[in-house]
This record gives C-alpha cells, sequence and structure tokens, in this order.
C-alpha cells in the first residue's frame, strides 16, 4: 500500500481520519495535512479519478489488520483427510477394525478417503470390491455421508466420506 511520499499522483481526494471529504488537494498540500496531524497519507483508492487518499495512523491500521487475520486463521478449521485400505476379500475381523478407526477419525471431524486396492488377477472382480465400500458406507451412515461414490482409479478404488455436522 502506498503510503505519505510513495504516492505518485499529482492531485488526490482527501479524506481525513473521522470520514469527513476535504476535496480535491495537490499531493503535498494533503502530506503537509498529514503531517501537521502527526498522522500518515494513506492511498486507499489508486484507480479512481483523482486516486482517493485517507489520512490515518498508517501503523495502527496495519497492527489491526494483522490482528483480524490472526483471528480468522483461528477460527478456521483444518480438515484432514485420513484414508483407510481394504483388499476385496478382507475378512471380517479386519474389516471392523478398519471401521472403527475410520469411525474414530470421522468423530474427529476428519474426511475419510476409503480405498480397495485390487492385486493380481483381483481387479477383474471389481463388483466384490465395489462390495467392500457399500458395506464400509452402509455401516458409517449414521455418522458419515458418501461424498463421492466409488470410482476406480488405476488399480483401487475409492470413495470419499465427510462426517455429518451436528447444527
Amino acid at each position: 500500500m502506498n503510503v505519505n511520499e510513495k504516492i505518485r499522483a499529482r492531485e488526490v481526494r482527501l479524506i481525513d481520519a473521522n470520514g469527513d471529504q476535504l476535496g480535491v488537494k495537490s499531493r503535498q498540500e494533503a502530506l503537509e495535512i498529514a503531517q501537521k496531524r502527526n498522522l500518515d497519507l494513506v492511498l486507499v483508492a489508486p484507480n479512481a479519478k483523482p486516486p482517493v487518499c485517507r489520512i490515518m495512523d498508517y501503523g495502527k491500521y496495519r497492527f489491526e489488520q494483522q490482528k483480524k487475520e490472526k483471528e480468522a486463521r483461528k477460527k478456521q478449521k483444518v480438515i484432514n483427510v485420513k484414508e483407510v485400505r481394504f483388499t476385496p476379500g478382507i475378512g471380517d475381523h479386519d474389516f471392523e477394525t478398519k471401521l472403527k478407526n475410520a469411525r474414530k477419525f470421522l468423530e474427529k471431524g476428519d474426511k475419510v478417503k476409503a480405498a480397495v486396492r485390487f492385486r493380481g488377477r483381483a481387479i477383474t472382480h471389481k463388483e466384490l470390491g465395489r462390495e467392500v465400500l457399500d458395506r464400509f458406507a452402509e455401516e458409517v451412515k449414521d455418522i458419515a455421508t458418501v461424498e463421492t461414490k466409488p470410482k476406480m482409479e488405476g488399480r483401487n478404488m475409492f470413495m470419499m466420506l465427510a462426517p455429518v455436522n451436528e447444527k
């Protein structure tokens, strides 16, 4: 942002610290007014005709902006994607263990990517992989929604699940 001497326009529309318009002034005149008040001249609308400048405490303004950005970052929720891998012929106990882990991830608020990896000739039986993913989706439907339906990508079949919002 252009401040004080960095402003290149010959004439500027000047707004004082209270938001009142002081009219169109030369750059030098505007700088003198700002210096008399111990404040900075800040270019707020460079594309306007003439450019608009405001008299303000620039250091305080930057501090406030940084504080707002920090608050916004605090409120952001980071969503992680956890992956649970299956095979087409997965055993019941292994399935239950992976289901338990996926439920834990979903309850924590993470998304879950369920993947079935086909090895060797198992790729000829894609319906077995789809059955595993459908069964998985059915087991977690109380706490998750299917974001993307099962689809093949190379030797893997994927499905994305997102936690249900309690709002």
